[in-house]
């Protein structure tokens, strides 16, 4: 470790005290139930050999680990931004920031290019769909942010402002090392998944709206997908991100940094939020629980509003049963299936996917597999 830093900028920190409080406190009061009941589902995902309950799985523990964090945050906040616990502790909070965002944007990425794979090409390419290929691109993305976060946080991460003051994870000016990381973090890290993200958007949106054995209902939630998937990308790290070049590109007096100050840590505000929005993808993957959440939070809400509303109002449900969107050939011949909706009579349960399950058969790649939707077929 280097001799501790001193911020030589006075900063005002009242952002600190009244937004990031507060909206620490909503991310844990909302984040971590709705991070647990996500982890209920994407189990379920998993026993259904569906490939994107992996990715949803490990997004959902990322949004943890941070969460677990947040106590810290808390603690220096309320105490005017002072760290009072040890130089490690500051940089495992720091490391935690970090991994949330980065690992959080390689998970949207591979839901991106899942979703791409099986809406465009669903009879290609069926061994990157498989159980086995996403937990190695999981790994992948794990060991990948790990590695680099720990190259990043090997610096000093508690500095001392003109109050005397423990400060953590904030350089005033910004450190000259800092520089080349925050390049590769804006080019690598976002300017590289926002391309991902955008081809595989534009792609499954052209795809489906071509598909004519696709359902509308089945069309929406693929779109409803795919929509939050690159939203929760662009509001929760699109910012924090052009906030961070600019500080690299112009951040060389006190007086850039007096100006811009609240701006960038608005944004890196922001980042949080993917906390609560990432289990909102759970309502367009599964319908049970699309359905347990209106249970738990849309029908209590609606009774206390109108104290008149009818208890249980359930619609019938037809015989048990499950419908299959399928892809064929160019011949008519081999299919695969591309989306399962299965129900049970009575349960008022259901459990769907939307696009993908594990392929109930291996097509050969041919010249003439376009990934063309054929009729609906119903078991």
């Amino acid at each position: 470790m280097s001799e501790e830093s001193v911020i030589n900028c006075t900063i005002s920190h009242e952002v600190h005290q009244y937004v990031f409080s507060c909206v620490y406190i909503l991310v844990l009061l909302v984040g971590v139930p709705s991070n647990l009941y996500s982890l209920y589902h994407a189990a379920v995902q998993l026993r259904q050999r569906n490939e994107l309950g992996v990715y949803l799985l490990n997004l959902t523990v990322s949004d943890l680990l941070y969460q677990a964090s947040l106590p810290l945050w808390l603690q220096y906040i309320f105490r005017n931004d002072d760290w009072q616990h040890r130089e490690w502790l500051c940089q495992l909070c720091g490391f935690l920031l970090y991994e949330n965002i980065y690992i959080s944007i390689g998970f949207l990425c591979c839901i991106s290019v899942d979703r791409y794979l099986a809406v465009v090409h669903p009879l290609r390419f069926t061994s990157f769909r498989s159980m086995t290929a996403a937990w190695i691109a999981s790994a992948t993305v794990w060991l990948k942010e790990v590695a680099v976060g720990v190259v990043f946080f090997r610096h000093k991460e508690v500095s001392r402002d003109q109050t005397n003051q423990s400060v953590c994870f904030e350089h005033y000016p910004m450190m000259p090392w800092e520089y080349s990381i925050n390049y590769y973090r804006f080019s690598v890290g976002f300017l590289f998944p926002l391309a991902i993200l955008s081809v595989s958007y534009l792609s499954v949106l052209r795809a489906v709206g071509r598909s004519a054995g696709t359902q509308p209902d089945q069309k929406t939630r693929i779109r409803q997908l795919v929509s939050s998937t690159i939203l929760i990308f662009l509001v929760c790290f699109s910012p924090y991100h052009v906030f961070l070049l600019l500080r690299t590109l112009f951040e060389r007096d006190c007086s850039f940094i007096a100006g811009i100050f609240n701006y960038y840590h608005v944004s890196l505000l922001l980042t949080s939020l993917n906390c609560v929005a990432d289990p909102a993808l759970y309502c367009f993957v599964s319908e049970s629980a699309r359905r347990g959440l209106h249970r738990a939070v849309v029908r209590p809400v609606a009774r206390v509003v109108c104290c008149c509303r009818r208890r249980g109002n359930a619609s019938p449900v037809g015989p048990a049963g499950d419908s299959h969107e399928v892809a064929t050939d160019g011949n008519g011949g081999r299919s695969v299936t591309l989306l399962t909706h299965s129900y049970t009579t009575g349960s008022g349960n259901a459990t769907s996917d939307p696009s993908t399950v594990p392929d109930k058969s291996r097509a050969e790649d041919s010249g003439d597999m376009g990934g063309r939707t054929g009729d609906r077929k119903c078991s």
